[in-house]
């Protein structure tokens, strides 16, 4: 048996299906951990969510900013939706789209395993943030996108504004979550994110810091395992494994297996671009 956690796959079918042949998944012993963004860029989408879907015994997801999106997308009228990308456009427009639609509103903004000794998360965690605190407040969006009320908070889950404090109540508080969970890559020392800060650590505003390197941060008592960041590279430190290798602009996907002391990582080339970038 093997836990693996993969990273973005953002629509890359392809890759997605290398990685799994090269580690060996086998549904019948091992189990997958997907960090988030499972669809959009990468031109094969429906085929990624229908493959992961399809796997739905044997994984745990996340939702990412992306896939958040969708499910915005998702609730607005036939119009609309026929002026996104054709990537997704594609599942909105699919024969089973509604089962793979309702799947994932029901995925978690945060999964841990404490037997296991880890927690998965798509971007990061406010610095004074426990885990603890953290189940919580991902636990009152995740009850809200499942419920009736879920198209008032989708409708209204976009922007920058408030940062998180926790006075916050009603959409604005749901939306400091997400923002948290989702789209978090540099903060100041107060948690108040930096969202047009996407490169490498080191290109950074002055008195902005990684999300896991902020001072007086809390200590965690699970290890992490993130995507999102893809211009962050493979980066292992502080109890953070970030997995997000930018398979969906020409770099890899990356897997790295949980249920081991040693230090396991197995990478495939990522889909083929011209250019690659960095977006949310």
């Amino acid at each position: 048996m093997a836990i693996w956690a993969i990273g973005d796959l953002q629509g890359c079918y392809g890759p997605t299906q290398r990685l799994l042949e090269k580690i060996r998944f086998d549904p019948a012993q091992d189990r997958l951990w997907f960090c988030g963004d499972l669809v959009n860029r990468g031109g094969e989408s429906l085929e990624t969510l229908r493959l992961v879907h399809s796997l739905r015994e044997h994984c745990e997801v996340v939702l990412g900013n992306h896939d958040l999106s969708l499910l915005a997308i998702s609730e607005r009228s036939p119009d609309d939706q026929r002026k996104v990308n054709p990537d997704l456009q594609r599942i909105l427009f699919a024969e089973d789209r509604e089962p793979l639609i309702e799947w994932l509103r029901h995925r978690p903004l945060l999964h841990s395993d404490r037997a296991l000794g880890w927690m998965m998360i798509h971007a990061g965690m406010a610095p004074k943030w426990t885990t603890a605190h953290a189940e919580k407040h991902a636990r009152e969006v995740e009850h809200r996108l499942r419920s009736d009320s879920r198209r008032k908070l989708l409708r209204n889950m976009y922007g920058d504004y408030p940062p998180w404090s926790p006075a916050l109540r009603g959409v604005e508080r749901e939306r400091a979550i997400i923002n948290i969970f989702t789209r978090l890559r540099y903060c100041s020392p107060r948690g108040r994110i930096a969202f047009n800060e996407k490169g490498a650590p080191g290109t950074q505003a002055p008195g902005l810091y990684p999300w896991y390197e902020v001072p007086g941060r809390c200590e965690r008592d699970l290890k992490i395992v993130c995507g999102h960041w893809s211009t962050l590279g493979l980066f292992i430190g502080h109890g953070v494994h970030a997995i997000d290798t930018g398979a969906v602009w020409g770099g890899k996907l990356t897997a790295l297996q949980l249920d081991t002391d040693e230090l396991r990582i197995v990478q495939v080339q990522g889909r083929e671009v011209a250019t690659p970038g960095e977006q949310d």
